[in-house]
């Protein structure tokens, strides 16, 4: 099959709705499988001269799901990051009902309000024993020891829910909610 682009055609048109349906199945999203599709395709393409002849649906089935992998893995890390920078307590000061940020001006303020409406526009979707911590934490502002106070808990057990609430967060919002 080296270079030969009319056997190429025919192992897409053969293989085409199997490797979209393998990718789909890891990444569960129609058009980032479409994108992976494309992309293993064109490995599979410049791959074929190292390919050794044994197994080929095999091969194109590895080359596909190593792919699907490596993807969901960096998705995982960008949630990741995302969230981790919410965890950044806003330096918010409650003035007269309206919150005014120290410093990094208007721009910061406004994108700090949006992302705090949009997010509790999203907790209805929170189980209830996340919701208190993520409240508490992110809209109200309150440190782990004055949530872990109010509830009666210690510390720890509030770091552990926030932890949890986190992990749920990163399993059940997709990033492309918050662009």
């Amino acid at each position: 099959m080296n270079g030969d682009e009319a056997a190429f055609r025919e192992l897409v048109a053969t293989y085409r709705q199997y490797l979209f349906q393998t990718i789909y199945a890891i990444v569960r999203h129609t058009k980032d499988a479409e994108d992976l599709s494309q992309d293993v395709w064109s490995r599979i393409y410049f791959s074929l001269p190292q390919y050794q002849m044994k197994g080929l649906k095999t091969w194109m089935t590895r080359i596909a799901v190593n792919r699907a992998i490596d993807f969901k893995r960096s998705a995982s890390r960008r949630r990741e990051e995302m969230t981790s920078e919410m965890e950044i307590p806003m330096q918010a000061v409650q003035t007269a009902g309206t919150l005014s940020f120290s410093s990094n001006g208007v721009e910061h303020e406004v994108l700090m309000k949006e992302t705090t409406e949009l997010v509790r526009q999203k907790l209805h979707q929170i189980p209830a024993n996340y919701h208190e911590v993520l409240t508490a934490y992110y809209i109200q502002h309150q440190s782990y020891q004055d949530i872990a106070n109010a509830h009666g808990v210690t510390v720890k057990t509030i770091e552990s829910k926030l932890y949890r609430a986190k992990q749920w967060l990163r399993n059940n919002w997709k990033e492309e909610d918050f662009m």
